[in-house]
């Protein structure tokens, strides 16, 4: 199986670190984000990787010629989800992708890969943990999910804490009928809302990619989820990077 790696957009919440350097290129204990979602793929047995840049994507072609990429020319204009898309060559034997701007460990990998189901999401339980520290993207920001007998019911930000099993990652497994049924629904729609809003997007174009997975979910689309009690981070802003570089294991 091979991983996807979303990583076009910007990261404007973390300047200056993203003043010259994509992201993904943040540095936690001398190892770029990228450099940890690498290792944490590798200790998964995952190898392969086809890496979707966008915002100097010529460095990423530089520094890792092992990839294949696919370049999001309009990363400006759109979001994760159509991000994602440019990489539709690369699913059909099925994948793992993962956000860009994310610390996570092999473990967290390990988990996804070991379920049996087509869709599955990984999700932090300890979310909130993470959380108590955070000013600048509180918890109405994380992409939760609430759950019930193995199947994900609802993954929102706008789901209450309280309510929450727990934080999607960003980390996710589709088999490759589940890459199948992830593509079909993207085309259906597409060509229902292009140009258009879509769920709470302002027009398709924009949506998150969890927008897509609750469309899919209320079609009948089983998602199940494999947990990780933390063994993850989210660096999305520059106080997020201050903490990972106090709280993030070096090893």
């Amino acid at each position: 199986m091979k991983a996807i790696i979303i990583a076009a957009g910007r990261g404007r919440r973390l300047m200056p670190t993203t003043a010259d350097s994509p992201k993904c290129y943040a540095e936690v204990h001398g190892r770029r984000l990228l450099d940890w979602a690498l290792r944490a793929f590798a200790d998964a047995g995952v190898t392969e990787v086809c890496f979707i840049g966008g915002y100097q994507i010529d460095k990423v072609k530089r520094d890792y010629p092992q990839f294949t990429f696919r370049h999001n020319a309009g990363w400006e204009h759109n979001n994760i989800l159509l991000s994602l898309m440019h990489a539709e060559d690369q699913m059909g034997d099925g994948f793992v992708c993962c956000y860009s701007d994310i610390l996570f460990t092999g473990d967290v990998v390990r988990r996804v890969l070991a379920h049996r189901a087509d869709h599955v999401l990984s999700v932090d339980t300890k979310w909130l943990d993470r959380y108590q520290h955070r000013t600048q993207h509180p918890p109405d920001d994380g992409e939760k999910v609430t759950v019930s007998n193995g199947v994900v019911t609802r993954v929102h930000r706008g789901i209450a804490p309280g309510h929450a099993h727990g934080e999607y990652t960003g980390i996710a497994k589709f088999t490759a009928a589940g890459a199948t049924r992830l593509r079909e629904a993207f085309h259906r729609a597409k060509e229902k809302h292009a140009g258009k809003p879509f769920r709470e997007a302002a027009v398709f174009e924009k949506a998150y990619l969890i927008l897509l997975y609750q469309e899919m979910i209320e079609a009948g689309v089983l998602f199940a989820h494999a947990d990780t009690p933390g063994n993850y981070m989210e660096v999305d802003t520059q106080e997020d990077f201050e903490l990972a570089r106090r709280f993030w294991p070096k090893d």
